[in-house]
């Protein structure tokens, strides 16, 4: 397998271990951003982008990354809160005058983003084209009835949360949410990364498929077992409906639309940059940083059926749980997506990193090929 890119010299563990990824015959297409200290030591991509593996996957190959959507999405909303323009424990209601139905009139911006509002799913099934209905969504989440009471649980909100976060941005902010996060996360640091993809970068994107024969790790087939078994379980819910949330990836109609939990399209250079960004105070004020990354939510997560940490719209690390872990310092924060990207940065190393690829595996949370990755990139530290 031919490695694009470069790396320092310190680095060519890590270049190997990338080139190590590809052993795998499944592997399609990947890339890998590292920076420390705001300097970029390792930038590199390999492997095919498109469906039939024809086209070679290149350095401005961008991909769906799925909920590393989320944390900048988190950081949108805390510049408002900066602007005075939202308030983490106002109620959303002040904002969003429909949402205090079905007993939701107390639930705030905070326990939308630790995942504590009890609205990771929607009951009422919803027609497929729903999806792409942001009314429809929006209408739908403030009718619904909260799964618990809010604040006393936690469970994640893998793809409601960009409607109730996006809505909340949207109101305050006078634009589409895509747009608004864009021009405030991506735009100031130059970064490869949309919400609402324009139809002429498309032929950038790369295809994302599922690896097959990997069944995961036990997380992963809880989760499996109860999609297939409990068609009324909240986790049920949460991936299915609509339908078509899981197999959307590909469609025009998923990569236009503005959806900030999960249909950013970016690459390894972007969440590395992001979380650069983050790092070193250009995205938010300290004390903002720090309502991000502190812990606001830890425990039996009511969605993925495993112990989840989270801070506001990003995951932190868990270093004793071997599914949870970024595999750097405990202070580590980020997001992974969906089948095996993630951003993460380190403060204790002032590390930013991106991994991105287009073979998605079955992992709930953090996905083995990018946590191997870490372990080498830690011994070259």
């Amino acid at each position: 397998m031919q490695i694009q890119g470069h790396y320092e010299l310190q680095f060519e563990a890590l270049r190997e271990a990338f080139a190590a990824v590809f052993d795998d015959p499944q592997e399609r297409g990947a890339a890998l951003c590292v920076q420390v200290g705001g300097e970029t030591v390792v930038d590199l991509w390999a492997g095919t982008a498109d469906r039939d593996g024809q086209q070679a996957w290149h350095s401005d190959t961008i991909a769906n990354l799925f909920s590393c959507t989320k944390t900048f999405t988190a950081v949108t909303a805390l510049q408002l809160v900066g602007e005075g323009k939202l308030a983490l424990d106002a109620p959303v209601a002040r904002y969003w005058p429909e949402f205090a139905q079905a007993g939701k009139e107390g639930v705030t911006l905070r326990q939308l983003l630790s995942h504590r509002a009890g609205l990771p799913a929607i009951r009422q099934l919803l027609p497929a084209e729903s999806l792409y209905d942001w009314q429809a969504m929006t209408d739908a989440l403030a009718a619904e009835r909260p799964w618990w009471t809010p604040g006393a649980e936690h469970g994640y909100a893998a793809i409601t949360y960009g409607w109730l976060i996006g809505e909340l941005i949207r109101r305050v902010d006078g634009r589409g949410p895509g747009e608004s996060i864009v021009a405030r996360t991506a735009k100031p640091l130059g970064l490869d990364f949309h919400i609402g993809l324009a139809d002429e970068e498309f032929h950038r994107v790369a295809h994302i498929a599922r690896g097959k024969g990997n069944a995961g790790d036990a997380a992963a087939q809880r989760l499996l077992q109860v999609t297939l078994r409990e068609p009324e379980a909240l986790s049920t819910r949460a991936f299915t409906n609509p339908p078509a949330i899981l197999t959307s990836t590909n469609k025009p109609e998923w990569r236009r639309m503005q959806q900030p939990a999960a249909n950013g399209h970016g690459n390894a250079r972007s969440l590395a940059g992001f979380y650069a960004g983050l790092l070193d105070g250009s995205l938010l004020e300290s004390e903002l940083l720090d309502e991000l990354t502190r812990e606001h939510s830890l425990g039996e997560d009511r969605t993925l059926l495993t112990q989840t940490r989270f801070g506001l719209g990003c995951m932190l690390d868990q270093p004793q749980v071997a599914n949870a872990t970024f595999g750097l310092g405990a202070r580590a924060f980020g997001h992974p997506g969906a089948g095996g990207s993630v951003g993460f940065a380190d403060p204790e190393h002032d590390v930013a990193f991106g991994f991105v690829t287009n073979t998605l595996g079955p992992y709930v949370l953090m996905d083995p090929r990018a946590q191997r990755l870490v372990q080498v990139l830690r011994t070259c530290l």
